[in-house]
C-alpha cells in the first residue's frame, strides 16, 4: 500500500513538471496532476493484476481520458489541458530507450522484443483514449436524446 502512495505521489510531481512545461493555467494545474496520478495508479493496478503493461496503458489511459473529460466539463475548458499533462507519465520512454539501446548493440532478438511491447503500449495508450472518448460521447448523446424525448411527451400530454 505504502509502495503505491509512493508512486502515486511521484506520478503527482511527474505530471506538476508536465504541466509546467506545456504552460497550463494555474488554477488547473491540480485537476492536471491528479489526473496523471490517477492514470498512473491505474497502470501500475492493472499491470500488476493482470502481468500486461500494454493492459496496464490501455486502462492508464482510459482513466485519463475519463477524467480529463469530467474536468473539461466542470471547468469549461479544452480536454487536451488535462490530457496532455495527464498521459505523458504513461508513455514508454525507458523502453523506446532500450530497443535503440538493443538495435545499437545489434542485439535484433532484444530489439524486436522489446521494440513491438513498447509500440502495442503506445498503441493501447492511444486506444485507451479514442475508446473512452467514443463511450463519453455516446454517453452523453443517449442522456441529451433522453431528455429531448421526455420534453417531447411533456409538451404532446
Amino acid at each position: 500500500m505504502m509502495h503505491l502512495f509512493t508512486q502515486f505521489l511521484l506520478a503527482l510531481f511527474a505530471t506538476l513538471g508536465f504541466a509546467i512545461i506545456f504552460k497550463v493555467p494555474v488554477r488547473h494545474i491540480p485537476a492536471c496532476i491528479v489526473v496523471g496520478g490517477l492514470g498512473w495508479i491505474t497502470y501500475l493496478i492493472t499491470d500488476y493484476n493482470l502481468g500486461s503493461p500494454v493492459m496496464g496503458c490501455f486502462f492508464g489511459a482510459c482513466m485519463v481520458g475519463l477524467c480529463s473529460m469530467i474536468c473539461a466539463r466542470l471547468f469549461k475548458e479544452a480536454m487536451t489541458i488535462f490530457v496532455i499533462p495527464g498521459i505523458l507519465c504513461l508513455v514508454p520512454g525507458a523502453k523506446i530507450f532500450y530497443t535503440m539501446e538493443a538495435l545499437l548493440r545489434s542485439n535484433v532478438e532484444d530489439m524486436a522484443h522489446v521494440g513491438i511491447e513498447t509500440l502495442m503500449m503506445a498503441g493501447a495508450i492511444a486506444m485507451g483514449l479514442l475508446v473512452m472518448g467514443a463511450i463519453i460521447k455516446v454517453f452523453w448523446a443517449l442522456v441529451h436524446k433522453t431528455v429531448n424525448i421526455k420534453d417531447f411527451l411533456k409538451r404532446e400530454l
